[in-house]
């Protein structure tokens, strides 16, 4: 028996208290219902009468033929009601879900579920094991795996209020004698070592007995109770989120906030919600734009060229006016740029000059740091850590380097199997992925080595590793999507690809990577299973570094640049949606979505231009010429061009 496959945090604080059902039984016809009772059902609810005294008016049972909502409907009359009354008190409609349950003869629970659920949330511990039996849980039907969950609740509250001693009995001769999985035993065992409550709250990702905890543990034991037994909390709301999520998967054009779907009519997007008209042309850079990347307020847009230098572009609002404007010139690279990141707070931007990394803050423009001695070769990612604490940057020199904030080195993955073209990390801070070329060992080369260095990261055990994944058997010209934990630096898995791997990008949920695959694919791989789940296909990056991104509300899109132009798919779908069309001779390099406002994206090119695409068309307008407007930084001012303006209800979430 196992109740957990390993140590894993043991529940999600976010859980927002519920009002709880009635725990009030009913009878029908003499008999306490069980959800399921045929006849008449009358009570009373209380109304003034005309001695004083208050009586309940009689309540008439409802009976109905049939089992089903209609006679063409395929959903159980009582699994409706119940839901329904579920809701009602949920939302606070007590005394209307209590009608319902007189007026249709259905429960919500019966009193044995009531009773347990009682004693869960009042943290009877021995009382709430005993009401397991009267739920109708059998041994071989998950009673064991239940007990478990709530002698762990209890095991967790001891420790919580420092009764140490007692929390070990209740380890060893409790929880113990269960049989758990021995892995997620020793990781109980090791709170015991917790210095206090905070600190078990924070290894345990467990929110205490004042917090969310209890009810959360219903959430977990409703794997083991039969749902229509005890049903799962709000489940009809739930059943409306999938119903509008799926709407929303089959909309083509869907980039609205979730806030603005309705349950009266069926959900669609029209094509005018999409960001397809180039509604600003910044025009400052002196040659190719390889990069660009939007800051996490969506108002700022750092630019990386050929030309040795990055641009700070502010979006700003006034008056209805949105302005566009280089806002910072960072010059002081001695080789083109390739990568930029933003911290997480927005203050300091990397950038990547062949070997050299540089930190700037972004209010001076001045330079913070500048590190020339970590990689002998380009660095071609750059990335932050998210709790902000510091940065990953991954080289062709095959080296993975992770830097505190302040920009010294805190540890090295050594020498990696591949040549690192990109690299991303996930917002969950579970894995590490990077992308590149198989390419030998440097001892093999002539070149330094050392034990430590001279081999890629080990699978951890248990851990899958594809054929080639690792530096001893390396195919030149064959390149792999190599995947880590970045908190023990071990290798997770890795896929050898066919055709140039040129960028990766991690979704928001952290579970799925999407990766550019020369000439003319674009591959969403499931990190979770381990497969690729969908191609995109249509665009050309033959012989240019091509960067892919994830878009629109609740990432709905996948756009890429292309040899020429942008490319717009369907997520979901894999349909071709749009080819933009609108930059100058050679290839789009990089898009980026905005990602405070959905309808917004940029795109870099060879053209030397950066151009920002939106949703509401607009009267394109001529760009100021003019040296104002721009923080020299660490450079000079630039020509200018390139600052524009056009009005927009930026601040006005209908319109975005």
């Amino acid at each position: 028996m196992h109740i957990s496959a390993a140590p894993t945090p043991i529940v999600s604080p976010n859980i927002t208290p519920e009002a709880g059902p009635s725990t009030v039984p009913f009878k029908a016809n003499g008999h306490t219902t069980n959800g399921a009772t045929n006849g008449f059902v009358s009570s009373t609810t209380p109304s003034p009468s005309s001695n004083g005294l208050t009586h309940r008016p009689l309540i008439t049972r409802v009976n109905l033929p049939g089992s089903t909502l209609y006679d063409d409907s395929h959903i159980d009359r009582e699994e409706f009601v119940r839901l329904v009354i579920q809701t009602l008190r949920d939302v606070g409609y007590t005394q209307s879900a209590t009608t319902l349950e007189e007026e249709s003869g259905y429960a919500m629970e019966t009193p044995p579920v009531a009773h347990f659920r009682r004693k869960v949330l009042e943290g009877a511990w021995q009382e709430a094991v005993d009401a397991l039996a009267d739920l109708g849980l059998a041994e071989d039907s998950g009673l064991t795996e239940a007990k478990c969950l709530i002698i762990q609740q209890k095991y967790l509250e001891l420790l919580e209020t420092g009764k140490t001693t007692e929390a070990l009995h209740i380890l060893r001769d409790e929880l113990a004698s269960l049989h758990p999985d021995a892995t997620h035993l020793h990781f109980l065992s090791g709170l015991l070592m917790c210095t206090d409550a905070a600190d078990l709250q924070q290894r345990a990702s467990w929110d205490g007995a004042e917090g969310s905890s209890r009810r959360r543990l219903l959430v977990d034991l409703q794997h083991w109770i039969p749902s229509s037994i005890m049903i799962p909390p709000r489940r009809f709301p739930a059943l409306l989120d999938q119903a509008l999520r799926y709407q929303s998967s089959q909309c083509l054009w869907h980039n609205t906030p979730a806030r603005s779907l309705s349950l009266y009519n069926d959900h669609h997007c029209e094509d005018d919600l999409f960001p397809r008209h180039n509604t600003f042309n910044l025009v400052s850079h002196e040659d190719e734009v390889w990069n660009l990347e939007w800051s996490h307020t969506g108002r700022r847009l750092a630019t990386a060229s050929q030309d040795k230098s990055v641009i700070v572009w502010s979006v700003e609002q006034a008056d209805g006016e949105v302005t566009i404007q280089p806002q910072l010139h960072l010059k002081d690279h001695p080789f083109a740029v390739g990568c930029v990141a933003w911290s997480f707070d927005d203050t300091v931007l990397l950038s990547s000059s062949d070997h050299i990394i540089k930190m700037w803050d972004t209010k001076t423009g001045s330079c913070i740091r500048s590190i020339e001695t970590a990689h002998t070769e380009t660095v071609s990612a750059l990335a932050w850590v998210p709790d902000g604490s510091g940065f990953v940057s991954g080289s062709q020199d095959r080296k993975i380097i992770l830097w505190g904030a302040d920009g010294k080195q805190r540890d090295s993955w050594g020498f990696t199997p591949i040549r690192i073209t990109d690299l991303a990390i996930s917002a969950d801070y579970t894995r590490l992925v990077a992308v590149g070329e198989c390419a030998p060992s440097p001892s093999a080369l002539g070149g330094p080595s050392s034990s430590r260095e001279d081999s890629a990261t080990p699978p951890a055990p248990g851990r899958t590793a594809f054929a080639g994944a690792t530096s001893s058997s390396p195919r030149l010209g064959e390149y792999q999507m190599i995947v880590y934990d970045p908190r023990t630096k071990q290798m997770d898995f890795a896929v050898p690809l066919e055709g140039q791997l040129t960028s990766v990008k991690i979704s928001a949920d952290s579970r799925y990577a999407l990766i550019n695959n020369a000439p003319d694919e674009i591959h969403l791989w499931d990190l979770l299973t381990q497969r690729m789940v969908r191609k995109y296909t249509g665009q050309r990056q033959g012989r240019h570094i091509i960067r892919s991104c994830f878009g629109g509300v609740d990432e709905n899109f996948i756009v890429s640049g292309s040899e020429g132009a942008i490319y717009v798919w369907h997520r979901v779908r894999g349909m071709l949606l749009i080819v933009l069309e609108g930059h100058g001779p050679g290839s789009v390099n990089s898009v980026a979505w905005n990602p405070r406002f959905p309808q917004m994206f940029a795109s870099c090119s060879d053209d030397y231009t950066v151009r920002i695409w939106q949703a509401i068309p607009a009267v394109k307008l001529a760009f100021a010429s003019t040296s104002d407007g721009i923080d020299a930084g660490a450079g000079d001012g630039v020509s200018g061009k390139g600052k524009g303006k056009r009005r927009e209800p930026w601040d006005n979430p209908s319109s975005l």
